[in-house]
């Protein structure tokens, strides 16, 4: 509950400041170029019977906006007046035009307007990561640094990857580190730069992998290989009763040789499928019932084997943890200073968004749909603790999605706004207000229905279907 209760409280705190900004992109301009903002809201102020949806609000004097907190956390809005926007005020369209309103104003200043708020989020995501890399520098672990190689799926192996190669880069340069770039890297290689035994080499790639299978392989397509030896065991579990200890190599499992934790957790793995295919309690308790091989470095005599029959729970833990792989190599941690992270904040912003335009593709096929993912999916991409340096970061990527998300040319967003008013600079007519209004409609069902689809995703994960 309580790592529910931080990851909660991060992407609200990450969502709200968003939100805020990004509104307040479109109320700078409006009040720049002297257009009424009629209201202001974090959050939805969907009304319910007599009650306006609004858990606070207030006016201040001398002021034609309403600032306000909905009760619906969607998102947010600036409501300009004179516009066609989510709160589909018709009414205000029906009366002669003011020279306060939206569309009075000429069509570069309602273009700017609309821009507004992706400008903000974009410029927030820049200097996010700019100040990040100021206050924390750029802190990873080089793959030419992982010493111990990776380990490979069956995938990866058809290609020539051995368990063991230390992935050095491609034909367009090296590794950074492992992380979605690497396997995006690789996935429109030529050729691939490893250190086997000592030795460089290259292996020729087709140069069109599929990424998301890549990611959404069980095993993945290329992990860092994790030695199987005991790190610590928590108190009261199987572990701790069969008094497995500090620097135990495990060696088998049921009788199955695994030469490092990758197969270890491969096996368990395909432990939990057949015990979510048992029909009976006498099936689970037959596939609970688990033979650990393990070497015990205090014994008298070295490489001294020994096998423990136990009977795990429904879970399949034992109750250990082996070091992650981060605690295995040295860090890698590059400085900036004050004047020297806006051009490398910009850079890694940059790379970020090109990242995540160049997935997009995905999203158009059946797995791709399937890995949408809703406001559970977004909230867990925060760390289990209370952690700056990554709440930062993830808030700055969420700021670039945000922009981008927003300035896509679909009716509803700003980037819909956007292609109206650039058609009309580029005609000199400017569409009318019942086809503003029925596209208005037509893009607010298709981000509910995507919305639906996407938070249906992480219902289904969470129950175990997906």
């Amino acid at each position: 509950m309580e790592i529910f209760i931080i990851k909660l409280l991060q992407f609200l705190l990450a969502i709200s400041l968003l939100v805020l900004l990004h509104e307040g992109g479109h109320f700078f301009f409006s009040k720049l170029f002297g257009v009424k903002v009629d209201k202001f809201y974090m959050f939805f102020d969907a009304g319910i019977g007599k009650w306006d949806g609004s858990l606070f609000k207030f006016k201040p004097k001398n002021s034609n906006t309403q600032y306000g907190i909905g009760w619906l956390p969607l998102g947010g809005y600036c409501k300009i007046a004179g516009m066609i926007d989510e709160s589909f005020d018709t009414e205000q369209m029906k009366q002669p035009v003011q020279p306060w309103e939206f569309r009075a104003k000429p069509t570069w200043q309602r273009l700017l307007i609309m821009i507004g708020g992706v400008l903000v989020n974009f410029l927030l995501a820049l200097f996010i990561y700019s100040m990040v890399l100021f206050t924390w520098g750029d802190q990873y672990i080089a793959t030419s640094d992982m010493s111990l190689g990776f380990k490979f799926n069956q995938e990866a192996k058809e290609l020539g990857f051995k368990d063991g190669d230390i992935l050095i880069g491609t034909e367009n340069g090296d590794f950074k580190d492992f992380s979605t770039d690497l396997f995006r890297e690789l996935s429109t290689a030529q050729e691939a730069r490893i250190k086997r035994n000592g030795k460089e080499m290259t292996l020729p790639l087709p140069g069109d992998i599929n990424l998301l299978s890549m990611l959404k392989s069980t095993p993945l397509f290329a992990a860092p290989l994790i030695p199987a030896v005991i790190d610590s065991v928590i108190p009261g579990t199987t572990a701790y009763y069969m008094h497995l200890q500090k620097g135990d190599r495990i060696v088998a499992i049921n009788g199955k040789k695994v030469d490092s934790y990758n197969e270890f957790t491969n096996e368990i793995g395909r432990l939990q499928d057949m015990l979510h295919e048992a029909t009976t309690a006498e099936d689970s308790l037959a596939i609970r019932r688990v033979a650990l091989t393990f070497t015990n470095d205090k014994a008298a005599t070295t490489n001294t084997q020994y096998t423990a029959h136990v009977t795990l729970p429904s879970a399949l833990q034992f109750g250990f943890f082996t070091q992650n792989y981060r605690a295995l190599y040295k860090t890698t941690t590059r400085k900036y200073g004050f004047f020297e992270s806006f051009p490398a904040g910009i850079k890694y912003g940059w790379n970020v968004l090109s990242g995540y335009v160049s997935d997009l593709k995905y999203v158009f096929s059946a797995d791709g749909a399937k890995s949408l993912g809703g406001f559970g999916a977004i909230g867990n991409l925060f760390p289990a603790t209370w952690d700056w340096h990554a709440f930062w970061l993830m808030t700055a990527f969420l700021s670039i999605i945000l922009a981008f998300m927003n300035i896509l040319p679909i009716p509803a967003l700003d980037g819909g706004h956007v292609l109206f008013l650039l058609y009309e600079m580029i005609t000199g007519r400017k569409p009318s207000e019942n086809f503003l209004i029925r596209a208005e409609y037509i893009g607010f069902g298709i981000l509910i229905l995507l919305m639906v689809v996407a938070n249906l995703n992480d219902i289904l994960r969470w129950l175990g279907y997906m």
